[in-house]
């Protein structure tokens, strides 16, 4: 027996040993030949995204036959993504539902503006059930926005803009949510909730919603002053349809309410009046926490001093060349550049007639001043915006204003060798444009 078993043994060891190399062989066969289709799936994506040129209709029929080919493919969350991003660029409402829901079922953090758009797709198809989702996905959309309150301004945006930005995109959000929840079959709700759109940020969006779901339920008195004020608001962004719906709707519950049209003018310049003296308000509240909020001039940008010494009035500077070095803290190129700049200053040195501004462009304003007390530096002025304004994208960058207040000359980047040079002869040029 015992003889017996070791010999059973030594058949299935070998039988096994025989097995080993042949399951490896397999599992290699087998990655090779998913390697060998995988690039062939990405061949043929190749050629159809190549196929479709610079359209993105075709774009997005080739991807989807794409699709329907590779339907396992590992590639389908970045494609879905891109259709997303074609049926963005196309309006096409329907796919814009179906591939951006599924990217926001599966993405984190949201992108908000595909996060906008499906939700207005969803809205406008006005069904009960496409306005539960699209109610659902504007509570996110705020609960976004909420969050967004506490992170760093993007682009050089200051607080005060960036808090601002994000009330005019709450009551957006309020606004689609309003919408959304009158066409799942609640219009009372609906009506509180774009009046409060209306209430933390006036637009003609807002004013629409509300006038539309208070007529909805009868109160046509005001429904009359919300669309009165739609119709009166002024907003680039209204469309000649929607003002023209919006004039149509206020004539036809104005008439419902008081047999004619007599007075209407009258109900509309008061409108006037009342959305000017809203949109005043915020304007000055606005501009008493951000000096530059709204300034288009650049004559008239006050910049705050990095010492905390007084802000500087460039208006202050009309008729002088003014050389403005705009760097930052993290900015290597910007502290090779700086004894270059350094001996241009020198070059004009007696010439009254040309100033030199440092410019700090952090977006984390606190780290200036010791930076430029540690390198003994100018400390100069923030940029409040100018950057925005000047379209300064990249670091280091110069901008030379001429005597008028106008951009002479915008250098970008450093050539050291004929930075000097290339920089007093941008200023000379900039000193005869009078």
């Amino acid at each position: 027996m015992k003889l017996a078993a070791v010999i059973l043994l030594a058949a299935m060891g070998a039988r096994l040993e025989a097995q080993g190399p042949t399951n490896a062989a397999l599992a290699a066969s087998q990655a090779a030949a998913e390697a060998a289709a995988d690039i062939q799936e990405q061949n043929d994506l190749r050629q159809a995204v190549s196929d479709a040129g610079n359209s993105p209709v075709d774009y997005i029929r080739a991807v989807e036959r794409h699709l329907l080919k590779y339907p396992d493919t590992k590639q389908r969350a970045a494609i879905e993504k891109s259709l997303a991003k074609s049926a963005m660029d196309t309006n096409d409402a329907a796919r814009i539902i179906l591939y951006g829901e599924r990217v926001l079922a599966r993405e984190s953090p949201d992108d908000t503006q595909l996060l906008d758009r499906v939700i207005r797709a969803l809205v406008d198809k006005g069904d009960p059930s496409s306005g539960t989702r699209a109610a659902v996905l504007a509570i996110r959309y705020q609960a976004d926005l909420q969050a967004s309150r506490s992170q760093q301004p993007p682009g050089h945006l200051s607080r005060a803009i960036w808090s601002d930005l994000i009330d005019a995109n709450m009551a957006s959000a309020m606004a689609l949510q309003a919408r959304a929840t009158g066409n799942a079959g609640n219009p009372a709700d609906a009506a509180k909730l774009a009046e409060q759109s209306w209430a933390t940020y006036p637009s003609a969006e807002g004013a629409r919603a509300a006038g539309y779901w208070l007529s909805r339920l009868d109160r046509n008195r005001e429904a009359i002053e919300y669309y009165a004020d739609a119709f009166a608001f002024e907003d680039p962004r209204i469309s000649a349809a929607d003002h023209a719906s919006d004039r149509a709707r206020l004539s036809e519950l104005y008439r419902k309410v008081n047999q004619s049209e007599k007075g209407l003018g009258d109900l509309i310049l008061a409108a006037y009046d009342r959305t000017a003296a809203l949109r005043a308000s915020r304007s000055a509240n606005l501009r008493s926490r951000d000096p530059n909020a709204e300034t288009v001039n650049i004559p008239d940008f006050i910049l705050p001093a990095v010492d905390g010494t007084a802000p500087l009035r460039l208006s202050s500077l009309k008729g002088k060349t003014v050389v403005m070095d705009f760097w930052a803290t993290w900015c290597v190129p910007c502290r090779e550049q700086h004894p270059l700049i350094e001996s241009v200053k020198k070059h004009f040195a007696e010439m009254p007639d040309v100033v030199f501004l440092a410019v700090d462009a952090d977006d984390d304003p606190s780290l200036a001043a010791p930076f430029v007390k540690e390198q003994a530096w100018e400390s100069g002025y923030f940029e409040a915006g100018l950057a925005r304004r000047l379209v300064v994208s990249a670091i280091p960058t110069i901008v030379i204003l001429d005597p008028s207040g106008q951009v002479s000359s915008h250098l970008t980047g450093m050539e050291p060798q004929r930075f000097e040079a290339m920089l007093t002869q941008r200023i000379e040029e900039a000193r005869q444009a009078r």
